[in-house]
């Protein structure tokens, strides 16, 4: 049995009781019209399970974005899972340490597989 996640710029199919890791379900932008989409997609799978939303192709943020994102961090604590998000841009991830999230939200992974990594690692060192 398998759960899928249908998008118009990507299928990913998750086998059931596997931490999932959303890919290229946002692209480009994640900005206000794109988090309800967001929401609506992601949100039913981290009341499952725990999520892992690689953000690769986002190169822009905005307070709708981040405050999609928090949302579903809540949504996952509140259902017993886990969120994180991974491969952040260097863009993205400034936003998100200004804010705070970067701590919350960032997953091991993040911290060596983006271009934001490096200095997140040294500024926790």
């Amino acid at each position: 049995m398998t759960t899928t996640i249908l998008d118009l710029t990507a299928t990913t199919i998750f086998p059931v009781g596997e931490p999932a890791e959303v890919s290229e379900l946002v692209t480009g932008q994640l900005v206000k019209g794109e988090d309800a989409r967001l929401l609506e997609q992601v949100g039913p799978l981290v009341r499952e399970r725990n999520v892992t939303l690689d953000l690769a192709g986002v190169d822009r943020i905005d307070a709708a974005g981040i405050s999609a994102l928090v949302a579903l961090y809540l949504i996952a604590r509140e259902s017993g899972h886990r969120f994180a998000v991974t491969n952040v841009s260097a863009r993205v991830g400034q936003i998100l340490a200004v804010v705070g999230l970067d701590r919350v939200l960032l997953s091991h992974n993040a911290v060596h597989s983006s271009q934001y990594g490096p200095r997140l690692h040294r500024a926790a060192a």
